[in-house]
This record gives structure tokens, C-alpha cells and sequence, in this order.
């Protein structure tokens, strides 16, 4: 929460998807100086795509870069490799070169999607990491105990459960941190996770007589089964390339709970619409927000089709407001599910024969799509709806 009122209004609508800014005095002093301010995000592309969770931050960059202000983007090519070992109870495998690169590739893009690319300046920290040497490294691993290391709480869990904790891994803020120095960055932003990094940053530019940069940190956005931190990988999140329909269909999915923190993190609705969602159907709700998301990204034309076409093909079918959730058991060998083995691990069907008699007849759908051939392989994400005629319905949970 942001306690300067002079921070807030600077923001705009964007001081909502700040959780706190380290210190603000010191941002309020750089502002001041009425220059544009270096702003760095760093970026590992530790995946082929961005998904709105990661946009958060993109977001309050576009709001300053449309001020005069001048974002950094850090393209984690180094960093990369190691990978980031916040929030993990496991050492991340080493990505290749060849990986890494294939997901810069579509990067770049996605962000352009965001931000004016003509006003943002692009570095890829191997340009100070490549030419160090093993002295070097020595060097900047010199700065930060193993004391000071186990003071991050991933690191601390994982010590006492007993969880392997690769060197490697305490090299990670270290150049993050020292990324920061070489860009003289003014302000750097991340998640709530990276607070730890983001000290050590400032450490690190006092320590070469450069002014410290700012803190400025978001709240961390849920994936849409409401339990781990948005991924790609955990197969929770939407992307923000993901077409007009899935987007929609994604947010419908998630939990009433976090309605109000996707319509605050994840879309530009005003805070007074998001205030009269109290009372209201938590549906309705849902589906104000799932608009204002597409709308984000496609246009408002494309995010009042899409309300207008879940309408017609889902609510006004009777579909109930509160649909329980089922476990959809494992996945074959080939990571699908086969349709009769969800009809039965969802009550529907007692036998192989009954599940396929259902199916032939048409009366099973999985998100409102007719499931046609009883042998169908499905792959799943979580959240689907499989219904079977017009009253029985299951949310689907893996």
C-alpha cells in the first residue's frame, strides 16, 4: 500500500497493482528532479510466452513510459540459465542456449504488445556477464554470506525440509543484482517474491558509489486455479496473446475469491465498477471482468463479443451459478484424459458402456463443445466444464 498521496496520484490507476515502494521518499526525491527516471524490469525467458500475471508489471511501465520515463528491460539471457529460486522447493534444470533463444524470439512482441518499443531501451545481460572471469564471479560472490543467503525464505524451507539447494542457485541475485549496477537503474519492479533480490540490488549499487535504486513491488496474481503463482508450466495461466475466447473462457474459470484481485491486477475497470461488484452476483461480476480483460488486449469491440457469445452459448442454457468441482483422476500415459474415464470419475457414468452411451447420444459437453466420439483423448488445463444433458455439470480439477 502506497502511503504518499503525491506516489498515488503519479501512478494513477496503476498505484493499485503497487504493494509497496522501497523507500518512497527517495522515489518522490528522483521524481523531483524532473528527469526521466531508468526504469529496469529484468525478464527471464524461461518460457515461450507472457501471461498477464508477468503484465502487471509491463502495465505500470506503459503508465510511466507514457510520462516521459524510460524503461529498461533486462532480457535475462544469463540470469536465464540459472534460474530464478524464488518461491521454488526445487533446483530449477539449467535451460540451453538454444531455449533461450527461442523464447527471446517471441518476447519481444508480446511486449510490444504493452509497450511503445521504440522507447525502450533493450539489453541482454550477458553483455557484462560473458566477458567476466571465474576471478570475476569470485568476486561478486564475495559480497553475500551463506548467512545472508539463508535469509530468503525459499532457501530457509528448503534447508529445513531437508531440500537439495544448489550453489548455483545463490548466484541468481547476485546478478540480478548486479544487473542493476550495470544499468544504473533509477527504480526496478517485480513481484512481492523478488524483495529479497531487489535488497541486495541496492546494496550492491552503495557499495560502487552508485545511487540506489528504488523498490517498486506488485502484488503477486494467482493462476486461475486460485492455488500457485501464475505459470505457463502449471498450466494456470492466460497469456497475453491467448486468443479473444480463451482469455474469456480462462477467467470465468476462476474462483469467486479472486474476482476483485484480477479486476485490480489484470484489468483497467475504474475502482468504483470494481466497488459495485459487492452484492452483486459473483457471475456477473466474473463476467465484467473476463470483458475488461479481453478488452485490455483486443479491443472493446472484441470483449463485448466474447461476453455476448458466453451468454449464448453457456448462461442462457440454465447453467447453475455455483458448479462443484470434480477430481479428473490421472492422465493416461500420453498426459490426455479419455472421456469415459472423466464421465465416470465425475458420477456420470457407473460403467465403460453407460459413458459411451452418453457420448453417442450427444448429451456430453466439455465447455459447451459436444464431446462426439466416445474414444475421444482430451487434453486438460483445469477448470473445464464437462456437462452431460442439461442439469449436470462438473468443473474439472487436476
Amino acid at each position: 500500500m502506497i502511503q504518499d498521496a503525491r506516489l498515488t496520484e503519479a501512478l494513477g490507476l496503476s498505484a493499485r497493482t503497487v504493494e509497496t515502494i522501497v523507500p518512497e521518499a527517495e522515489l518522490v526525491r528522483k521524481l523531483d528532479r524532473g528527469r526521466p527516471l531508468r526504469l529496469k524490469l529484468g525478464i527471464d525467458p524461461t518460457s515461450p510466452t507472457i501471461h498477464i500475471g508477468n503484465a502487471v508489471q509491463l502495465w505500470i511501465l506503459r503508465h510511466l513510459q507514457d510520462l516521459g520515463h524510460l524503461p529498461v528491460l533486462i532480457l535475462g539471457d544469463y540470469t536465464a540459465t540459472v534460474g530464478d529460486p524464488s518461491g521454488k522447493d526445487k533446483t530449477r534444470p539449467m535451460l540451453t542456449t538454444e531455449q533461450i533463444e527461442s523464447n527471446l524470439a517471441t518476447w519481444q512482441d508480446q511486449i510490444g504488445s504493452i509497450l511503445d518499443m521504440e522507447r525502450v531501451e533493450i539489453r541482454r545481460n550477458s553483455e557484462w556477464f560473458a566477458p567476466m572471469t571465474f576471478l570475476d564471479v569470485l568476486g561478486l560472490s564475495d559480497r553475500m554470506t551463506v548467512q545472508q543467503m539463508m535469509e530468503r525464505d525459499s532457501f530457509q524451507n528448503r534447508y529445513e525440509a531437508n531440500e537439495p539447494i544448489s550453489v548455483r542457485e545463490f548466484l541468481y541475485c547476485l546478478m540480478q543484482a548486479w544487473d542493476s549496477v550495470a544499468v544504473k537503474a533509477d527504480v526496478e519492479l517485480g513481484g512481492q517474491d523478488q524483495t529479497f533480490n531487489l535488497t541486495v540490488a541496492r546494496k550492491f549499487m552503495q557499495q560502487e558509489g552508485v545511487e540506489p535504486q528504488v523498490n517498486l513491488l506488485t502484488p503477486l496474481l494467482e493462476g486461475t486455479d486460485g492455488q500457485a503463482k501464475m505459470s505457463k508450466s502449471l498450466g494456470n495461466s492466460i497469456g497475453v496473446q491467448d486468443d479473444p475466447k480463451t482469455q474469456f473462457g480462462m477467467v470465468m474459470r476462476i474462483s469467486d475469491e479472486q474476482i476483485r484481485k484480477y479486476a485490480e491486477l489484470a484489468t483497467d475497470l475504474t475502482d468504483e465498477q470494481i466497488a459495485g461488484f459487492t452484492g452483486q452476483n459473483p457471475r456477473d461480476a466474473k463476467l465484467s471482468v473476463a470483458e475488461a480483460l479481453v478488452t485490455r488486449y483486443h479491443g472493446a469491440e472484441a470483449g463485448a463479443g466474447q461476453r455476448e457469445e458466453f451468454l449464448r452459448v453457456f448462461s442462457r442454457k440454465d447453467a447453475p451459478t455455483e458448479i462443484p468441482e470434480k477430481d479428473a483422476g490421472p492422465p493416461a500415459d500420453d498426459g490426455q484424459w479419455w472421456i469415459v474415464a472423466l464421465l465416470k470419475a465425475c458420477g456420470f457414468a457407473k460403467s465403460t458402456s453407460e459413458a459411451r452411451r452418453l457420448v453417442e447420444g450427444g448429451g456430453v459437453h466439455l465447455d459447451e463443445e459436444r464431446v462426439q466420439d466416445w474414444q475421444a483423448r482430451i487434453a486438460l488445463t483445469g477448470g473445464e466444464v464437462l456437462r452431460v444433458g442439461r442439469r449436470r455439470y462438473a468443473r474439472l480439477r487436476i
